[in-house]
């Protein structure tokens, strides 16, 4: 899990990650000042480097001297070799209360300067020189004898435009959404998706993703909203994306703290919403998309407490989007994890969790097992505890019974985590269960439930299932779709194994493997 220095009052925000030339580019949002966009490179997706920032707020009387919030990268399709960064920026002149987006370029991803504003941005500045200074901001080199400043002139930033979105203070929340630009192209047509409000209807209805059209290189025009739910107050962070023939627009929203999405077959026609069309569970959010040599990935922030997502985010690590034959999206786990899998843990035979009953259960080669629980709660644990591994098997559950997993838990006190799975209807709940110091009374018992998940089951009471713990990082898919993914430090080490409850459960095709601890730069290791 990426983070800002553990222990700091400062946490990550919004991101973006770019792949060029075998390494990943992760920008990211720095809250809750949100006074500089970080950038950060990794050559495997899962640990990362920092390395030097990428943009910093404006000098006073700036457009962008208050915050700066989401940003994203793409290569400039005007000139080659140069690479785009589109990004909010909040003035104080405004009081932070009007947002806009603007440009800056780089040749490397490493060094950025900002394109030059429209004089109107300045008004209020009386110092000539402030003014003269301003002018130079982000001016590049020439190149194709066309200077930078010459594509971006009187452009940036880009406003809401009054004619299709609130642009004004004394509409709807007397608060402007313009922000988290996102670019796309199409047979050479540039667009710019951002996340605003329309001007009709009621008032926390009205978030929208609106559309923006490059008519000349860094020329953007207004067009009516890209898509209009009418019911959401925003949609945060969108993306747009076409996969195989169909096209998909997904947003974070804040009413439910879930990645959503939609689809279409034409940009034009009307967006529609699958039965099930959560893309990631709750407490992911401000999802982006980045397309490396073998296909999109998606990358998030993780709020620990999802009633403030300003503090305590962490970056898990990636996973793999993939299109369904029937058209839904779905994430898988990153592959990625594969160089972190170490040796085996072995998976012969297990023992009830329950001190006194000695109950065993063996197999010939660990890879098949048959566990069954007349009536009460029995966990089977293999004997080896473990901090970091990953999990797999296929269940086949008999009857109308409950199972789960348990991990990391404690063989004296049978503290851990607790996984409920409900393979008839596709519901998987994870809890941990502690306990409290010893004279705490009532409040010896510490249950907390950390995340729910679903999913739809062709072939209820049969399931592939994986889990992994990786530091922090707890991931739990279901027939290769990830369903959980979190990140809680409550329990580090413990044992593993199959709880049941009135159920006969088969487990074919066992395996179970330590990994290595994971780290988040070079320089000294963290876990988790």
């Amino acid at each position: 899990m990426f983070s800002e220095t553990d222990g700091s009052r400062k946490s990550i925000g919004d991101v973006d990650v770019l792949y060029h030339d075998g390494l990943y580019h992760l920008f990211h949002l720095v809250l809750p000042n949100h006074d500089f966009i970080a950038h950060a490179v990794s050559t495997n997706g899962i640990n990362w480097r920092r390395v030097k920032n990428a943009l910093f707020i404006g000098d006073p009387g700036s457009w962008d001297d208050l915050m700066l919030w989401t940003m994203a990268v793409t290569p400039d399709p005007h000139q080659e070799g140069r690479w785009r960064m589109f990004y909010t920026g909040l003035s104080r002149r405004d009081q932070g209360k009007v947002q806009r987006v603007g440009l800056a370029y780089s040749k490397d991803l490493f060094h950025w300067k900002k394109a030059p504003v429209h004089w109107d941005d300045l008004r209020g500045a009386n110092d000539p020189e402030l003014v003269r200074k301003a002018r130079e901001v982000g001016r590049d080199e020439p190149a194709d004898s066309r200077h930078a400043e010459e594509d971006a002139e009187s452009c940036y930033p880009l406003e809401a435009d009054g004619r299709f979105y609130e642009s004004t203070l004394e509409e709807g929340r007397e608060w402007v959404s313009f922000r988290d630009p996102f670019y796309y192209s199409e047979n050479g047509q540039g667009w710019l998706i951002m996340a605003a409000r329309v001007k009709d209807g009621p008032v926390v209805r009205r978030g929208c993703v609106a559309l923006y059209k490059e008519t000349r290189p860094n020329h953007f025009e207004a067009m009516k909203a890209l898509h209009h739910p009418g019911i959401y107050d925003d949609i945060e962070v969108p993306n747009l994306i076409r996969f195989e023939n169909e096209y998909y627009l997904i947003g974070s929203l804040r009413e439910d703290a879930k990645i959503r999405y939609w689809h279409t077959d034409w940009i034009g026609s009307p967006w529609r919403s699958y039965h099930d069309n959560v893309l990631m569970a709750q407490g992911n959010y401000a999802g982006r998309l980045c397309e490396d040599e073998k296909g999109w990935l998606f990358w998030n922030f993780f709020s620990v407490d999802t009633t403030d997502r300003t503090v305590n985010n962490l970056m898990p690590p990636p996973k793999r989007l993939m299109r369904t034959d029937d058209g839904l999206l779905r994430l898988t786990t990153f592959e990625g994890f594969d160089e972190w899998i170490e040796d085996a843990i072995d998976t012969r035979c297990v023992h009830s969790l329950k001190a006194g009953i000695g109950e065993e259960h063996c197999s010939v080669d660990g890879s098949t097992l048959e566990l069954q629980s007349e009536a009460g709660f029995q966990a089977f644990v293999f004997d080896e505890q473990s901090e970091n591994f990953r999990f797999r098997a296929q269940f086949k559950l008999h009857g109308k019974g409950k199972c789960g997993l348990v991990f990391r838990v404690d063989p004296e006190t049978h503290d851990g985590y607790y996984l409920s799975l409900d393979l008839l209807k596709g519901v998987a709940q994870l809890r941990s269960w502690k306990t409290g110091p010893k004279g705490s009374g009532e409040q010896m018992m510490q249950f907390s439930s950390l995340q729910s998940g679903y999913w739809h089951s062709k072939n209820p009471g049969h399931a592939n299932v994986q889990l992994i713990a990786f530091g922090s990082y707890l991931e739990f898919s279901m027939n290769g779709r990830v369903v959980l993914s979190l990140a809680d430090q409550s329990f580090v080490r413990g044992v593993l194994g199959v709880y049941l409850e009135t159920a006969h459960l088969e487990l074919s095709e066992v395996s179970l493997n330590h990994m290595r601890t994971p780290y988040q730069s070079d320089d000294h290791l963290v876990t988790g």
